[in-house]
């Protein structure tokens, strides 16, 4: 079996959680048999060797559109479907901010495909999505995919209820790779008073509240990862608001993460959406208390076993860090993920939904 992966233009050079999903989503495969090749949305492809098309991100319906069009192949969807809107409206300041709180969601997703045009040199490969739009784009992909692979049933149901229309789908969690994360003497190097937050600096994630709400506090507060392409002032307002018992740490490795995850006693994504939180999943497995959001699907995946807080208040952030840091761990949530959210499992999944379309095909 040849499946071909077709991914945004800026897989690598801005990296995030989808860079992670796709990448070991990948590797497992290949351990299950399957032949996988990433490409890029603006590359030329030779799609002739392939069974079958897996693209990821349905919020960049221009990126799919023309590979659907040009390669006339079967393909799957990792939806991705993550809602900025409530950020847009509540954060942006200036013109874009304006336009958030007037203009419908699928609107200001259009827009800002132009802007990366026009801003950052982001090729729109499909010409149709100009005479389309942003929302019927969406809902061809939609209507004509063989398989929807949301990250959870709230995703999908999310996804359905905006655009009104339903479609097969798979649910394919996100997940750790347990023979990365693993944990050893723990007890011995966690610090009560250590918190990390593991993931790119940007408004969505909401670090600049984090910061607030632990500011000149008993905690010591790491922030790991680097800014998002666009987001540099951003980033610098981070900076300028830390005070001494806050610290920046660039983007690291998966494995250079195992020694934070295993020091902190805490773990906070206190972003305004999350559709899982990689890294708390990471944080998880290795012990960590888990803050997160309660915006999005991040439920589903820790239900009662995590400390949820509302990202517009840095309050809610700091209390939900003091239940977390003075609670035990409860290893039902480690062992949730080690069951239900590895790789292997989600390669797995992943493949029933190819063969059932490949056999389709077939008969």
């Amino acid at each position: 079996m040849k499946i071909l992966f077709i991914a945004r233009a800026t897989l690598y050079k801005d990296t995030g959680g989808d860079t992670i999903q796709i990448l070991r989503t990948a590797d497992y495969l290949v351990k299950e048999g399957v032949q996988v090749s990433i490409r890029l949305a603006n590359e030329e492809i030779d799609y002739k060797p392939f069974d079958l098309i897996h693209f990821f991100n349905i919020i960049r319906p221009s990126d799919i559109l023309f590979h659907v069009k040009v390669s006339r192949k079967p393909y799957v969807v990792s939806t991705i479907y993550v809602d900025y809107s409530e950020y847009e409206k509540k954060v942006r300041k200036g013109f874009a901010g304006c336009l958030a709180r007037s203009l419908p969601p699928d609107t200001i997703e259009y827009l800002k495909v132009i802007a990366r045009y026009l801003l950052n040199g982001e090729r729109i490969v499909s010409r149709d999505y100009f005479w389309s739009g942003h929302g019927n784009s969406v809902k061809k992909i939609i209507k004509e995919s063989s398989f929807l692979l949301p990250n959870s049933q709230s995703e999908y149901n999310r996804l359905t209820s905006h655009y009104k229309i339903q479609a097969r789908y798979k649910v394919i969690p996100n997940a750790i790779d347990p023979l990365l994360f693993v944990r050893e003497d723990y007890k011995n190097l966690r610090s009560d008073r250590l918190v990390i937050c593991v993931g790119r600096i940007e408004g969505r994630k909401n670090q600049l509240n984090l910061i607030k709400a632990l500011n000149n506090t008993a905690y010591e507060l790491k922030i790991i990862g680097s800014p998002s392409a666009n987001q540099q002032s951003y980033y610098n307002a981070c900076r300028q608001e830390a005070a001494g018992n806050v610290s920046f740490i660039p983007n690291t490795t998966q494995q250079e993460l195992v020694s934070y995850y295993l020091r902190a006693k805490v773990h906070v994504l206190a972003s305004w959406f999350e559709t899982t939180g990689l890294s708390s999943l990471e944080a998880a497995v290795l012990g960590c208390n888990i803050v997160i959001t309660d915006k999005g699907d991040s439920r589903e995946y820790f239900e009662d076993y995590a400390y949820y807080c509302n990202p517009e208040s840095p309050d809610s952030i700091f209390s939900a860090v003091e239940r977390a840091s003075s609670s035990y761990f409860d290893e039902r949530i480690r062992f949730k993920i080690l069951t239900q959210y590895t790789w292997m499992y989600t390669a797995q999944r992943t493949l029933e939904a190819y063969r059932e379309v490949i056999g389709e095909l077939i008969i």
